[in-house]
């Protein structure tokens, strides 16, 4: 019997960005008509490889191929979206157009005059649609369609470009149990019509309900490949997590006092579409971690103990007083001092002096009545610099001309400027190097053993491994409370959903 050829095929792949290695021969098999999954923990090169499957990006060494066929030049695009199409988690319709717009953007067709013939659009989207079973009408505006209906116009598109290969990135991350279960069923129909899936997620108790064989990626490179079916889950989460995998490190801490007081109290906090009913306290001089795959709600609920956000129900209280809802400000009177996740977005205006950066949320302390004295900034500065290891020549170089590591000291020089009695740190380590790292986090550990409660939402291991105990949300909840001595292998399984004894 003749065996078909792979769908798709990535052999020897090693793709560089500058010094860093994204992947190093590295590959992966998928089969005409299976559900693969492809799995791995943030870094492990998943990203890239995606973008070599779809032409985004050429391989430094290594080879695509498509039904066993090379694959095309990067410059031929329409070739590209005849073999794959990837429907990504963050939407690319374009939501002040229509359905039929939005189908057949840039290949409209023309009629006579040169003129677009919207009535032929429509007639052709509707042809799409019904083909593949998407019940939306083409004249809608495709900013008021939901996420799911979204996600299913963008399968759509996909394969009306002659794709019958589909890479889902992430698509359950925003979509509800009810939505989820509706996809899954589409994917199994699709399937039955001769579509393949490259299925892409965070949570792997999806994968053994979807997925047909999984390949796992770590450090850049392919682990293994198995089928599904004979892959237990344990061996799954060790293979995302090596071998060598590590236990927390909270215990080797100086234990907290008992009557240290509660300076985090977050009751009932709700926000739609995030998280729900999520509750827990910190008390002065603890750290404690705040785990969860992304769209498990962990961010969100940093983000409204801070003021960027307000919850629709439930109560947060800073060392007993409660902050106006919504309010950075208010946040940090009441004593926050914050790292947010995106440094470039949220955290420093880069062409201000570090000296700027550094004392932004403390001008009553530089001057009176409002007016900043530039020699006490300045003098706040030094110190900063000095205590965080700040590699400049001056506290008046603008913060762009810092390293990734450096812009994060600044950032978490400001964190601490107002003497936080809570200090909430998002991703804190996120693209600075291993030495950057380590200082970042022994600096936490010191603001801890001074009597600042910290809380670290964060995905990395290496961010949790301070924490005297960790609390890990999936889906929008808290679903486990792990102590410091906490396994990698059951702290991954516990984020991506999975119950290590089933």
């Amino acid at each position: 019997m003749v065996t078909a050829p792979p769908v798709a095929q990535a052999t020897g792949i090693t793709k560089r960005f500058g010094p860093t290695v994204a992947l190093h021969d590295a590959g992966i098999t998928i089969r005409p008509g299976e559900t693969h999954a492809l799995v791995g923990r943030n870094g492990a090169g998943k990203s890239t490889l995606v973008s070599v499957l779809t032409g985004l990006q050429a391989p430094d060494e290594g080879s695509v191929t498509f039904g066993g066929r090379p694959a095309p030049r990067l410059a031929e695009r329409d070739a590209w979206r005849q073999r794959v199409a990837c429907v990504y988690q963050k939407s690319t319709i374009i939501p002040q157009l229509t359905v039929a717009e939005n189908l057949f953007l840039n290949r409209h067709g023309r009629g006579r005059g040169g003129l677009i013939s919207w009535r032929t659009v429509r007639d052709r989207a509707r042809e799409v649609l019904r083909t593949w079973s998407v019940d939306v009408d083409v004249r809608t505006l495709a900013g008021e369609l939901d996420i799911e209906q979204r996600q299913f116009v963008e399968i759509a598109r996909a394969l009306s470009f002659g794709a019958r290969f589909i890479i889902l990135d992430e698509p359950t991350a925003q979509l509800d149990g009810a939505a989820i279960n509706r996809l899954f069923a589409r994917i199994r129909d699709l399937q039955q019509q001769g579509i393949t899936f490259l299925f892409i997620s965070h949570h792997l108790q999806e994968v053994y309900e979807i997925c047909d064989t999984v390949t796992v990626f770590r450090d850049a490179r392919h682990i293994l490949t198995a089928p599904v079916a004979e892959l237990p889950r344990a061996e799954l989460v060790a293979a995302m997590t090596g071998e060598g995998a590590a236990k927390g490190g909270g215990p080797s801490r100086r234990p907290v006092a008992a009557g240290s007081p509660t300076v985090l109290a977050m009751e009932g906090s709700a926000v739609e579409g995030a998280y729900h009913d999520v509750s827990f306290r910190i008390r002065g001089g603890e750290i404690v971690g705040l785990a969860g795959a992304a769209g498990s709600g962990r961010t969100e609920v940093a983000e409204t103990v801070v003021g960027l956000r307000a919850a629709d129900t439930g109560t947060v209280r800073i060392a007993g007083v409660r902050p106006r809802p919504g309010s950075v400000p208010a946040a940090l009177r009441a004593g926050v001092g914050f790292v947010p996740q995106d440094r470039h977005q949220q955290g420093l205006v880069p062409e201000m002096s570090i000296a700027d950066n550094g004392t932004l949320t403390i001008p009553e302390r530089l001057g009176p009545r409002g007016l900043i004295d530039g020699r006490r900034r300045d003098a706040y500065a030094r110190s900063m610099i000095e205590k965080l290891a700040i590699k400049t020549p001056g506290p008046q170089l603008p913060v762009s001309g810092l390293s990734g590591g450096n812009q994060q000291k600044v950032v978490m020089a400001r964190a601490m400027a107002n003497d936080p009695k809570l200090l909430v740190l998002i991703n804190p380590t996120a693209g600075v190097d291993v030495r950057s790292k380590e200082f970042l986090l022994g600096k936490v550990e010191e603001i801890a053993e001074s009597g600042t409660g910290v809380l670290i939402a964060s995905d990395e291991l290496d961010d949790l491994r301070t924490c005297d105990r960790v609390l890990v949300m999936f889906q929008g909840r808290v679903v486990a409370e792990k102590a410091g001595d906490w396994h990698d292998h059951e702290l991954v399984a516990a984020m991506e959903g999975v119950d290590l004894d089933v």
